[in-house]
């Protein structure tokens, strides 16, 4: 299974991939989705599972799913736009609230005995060597977290640059 978080039109994701497989699960709508409260709720009272209702609340169990997880952000400052940031702050209950140490920095212990490729392309006409660098480190460091392997940071100037990759 594999799973694309998005923060596209679904008409310009369709568009740009035609013949996306029915073996992806597509997360996108950025107008519906609750932020992160920070109340743990996904680690201490309903485990794996967000407490608020709403289409993101498995985000952890969806990417424990997955063998390859693809993420398409517009480059925001070197980050994710705020919907996909709050995606991934919405999958936070991917992981324990335990830590253990990992490359000798302390991390949270993994929840699910899964682990999935991470693939991003970021966008945008306008983004500088700065930007890039701290992108990658960010993805990076997602990785580490989230118990994945990078296999590719992707930076393009525009959305219909990506018609050419291969997804």
């Amino acid at each position: 299974m594999k799973l694309i978080i998005h923060d596209l039109t679904e008409d310009t994701l369709q568009k740009i991939y035609p013949e996306i497989a029915a073996e992806y699960i597509i997360i996108s709508d950025c107008d519906n989705i609750q932020p992160c409260i920070g109340c743990f709720g996904c680690w201490l009272k309903t485990p794996g599972a967000c407490i608020i209702k709403d289409a993101y609340c498995e985000m952890g169990k969806n990417i424990a799913m997955c063998s390859e997880v693809l993420i398409i952000s517009k480059c925001v400052y070197g980050s994710y736009s705020p919907f996909i940031k709050n995606v991934l702050d919405r999958s936070i209950s991917y992981i324990h609230p335990y830590f253990t140490f990992k490359n000798g920095e302390m991390h949270h212990q993994q929840r699910y005995k899964r682990d999935f490729d991470l693939k991003v392309i970021f966008y945008g006409g306008d983004i500088t060597t700065e930007e890039k660098e701290t992108a990658q480190k960010l993805v990076r460091a997602n990785a580490v977290n989230l118990y994945c392997t990078v296999k590719s940071v992707t930076f393009l100037d525009s959305i219909q640059e990506m018609e050419a990759l291969d997804i």
